[in-house]
């Protein structure tokens, strides 16, 4: 995962009061936190599992699964929405 699909990430998940993973193989990440993301190693095409556990992690899960099913697209017209006010 490169830095700002990672940021866009850790952004969303951080919005959730549950705690996020997100697995690849053996290895799992906290999604709030960037370095984490970065190290796992989840490059374009891998295969990864999101997991919350929390009072809304069913929301985060889906939110998270659709940032990344929709190729972070929607966080990126976001990200530049603000970057140009």
């Amino acid at each position: 995962m490169h830095a700002r699909p990672a940021e866009a990430f850790v952004r969303l998940a951080s919005q959730f009061e549950s705690e996020v993973q997100l697995i690849r193989e053996e290895r799992r990440a906290n999604a709030t936190y960037m370095f984490e993301l970065l190290t796992l190693g989840a490059a374009q095409g891998t295969q990864i599992l999101i997991e919350a556990v929390g009072p809304d992690a069913q929301a985060a899960v889906e939110a998270l699964a659709d940032l990344v099913e929709n190729g972070f697209l929607e966080l990126d017209r976001q990200l530049d929405d603000t970057t140009q006010k």
